[in-house]
């Protein structure tokens, strides 16, 4: 490839990754209504112009961002399928995981948890297929150290359910913590704090702690 197309590719590539940063953020703080085109190239440092030749639309622009943050966050849900480990192993790595997502990327947990809230009337199909998938094979994860004894018999869906409610509050209602906490923004000794108690938590009902050693 000709060394000015890859400079010129290059190029393209940082620009839209500034622009999803930007509305990110922007979706974030002020949902998909209260949020212009204007606002986004403005923290972007472009154009509204130059926006709207890589997004057409606003529409399509959030439908990006929903896209990457799913994406990002299903990342994490592969860690169960890790059959060679054992189960306490492997829900610490997911919870440190989940938990991770919300203090490296809480503008991403934000935006998605704002969509839901709202009812999901732009995303739902989106979530349903991408979701759905990772789930059934995360339950069928559970079912089976179950089956073997490995684990408490749980719902799975639920037990889920829980670890993403836990994990992802930390980032969409960090605000109210730190009011809580008397200090903003939230310190990584409090992210430690979460990981080792909800950890805890599931695997005391699940009653595997200590069935693994690191």
């Amino acid at each position: 490839m000709d060394k000015r197309v890859e400079t010129s590719l290059s190029q393209r590539d940082q620009i839209e990754a500034r622009i999803l940063q930007c509305a990110t953020e922007v979706f974030s703080e002020s949902g998909f209504a209260g949020t212009s085109i204007a606002t986004i190239a403005e923290r972007a440092g472009i154009s509204k112009q130059n926006l709207l030749y890589y997004y057409a639309n606003k529409q399509v622009l959030y439908q990006t961002v929903l896209d990457q943050v799913l994406d990002q966050w299903l990342e994490r849900m592969d860690i169960l399928a890790d059959a060679d480990q054992e189960p306490e192993y492997l829900l610490r790595s997911y919870i440190r995981e989940k938990l991770r997502f919300s203090q490296e990327q809480p503008h991403a947990s934000r935006v998605y948890a704002m969509e839901v809230i709202s009812g999901a009337q732009t995303y739902s199909e989106s979530m349903r297929e991408k979701i759905i998938p990772f789930l059934k094979k995360d339950i069928a994860v559970f079912e089976g150290w179950i089956a073997k004894g490995k684990i408490a018999a749980v719902n799975p869906t639920h037990l889920l359910f829980l670890i993403w409610a836990m994990t992802q509050s930390y980032a969409d209602f960090s605000t109210q913590m730190c009011l809580v906490l008397g200090h903003s923004p939230l310190k990584p000794e409090d992210f430690n704090d979460a990981e080792q108690l909800i950890s805890e938590l599931v695997l005391q009902r699940l009653q595997c702690l200590g069935k693994f050693v690191d």
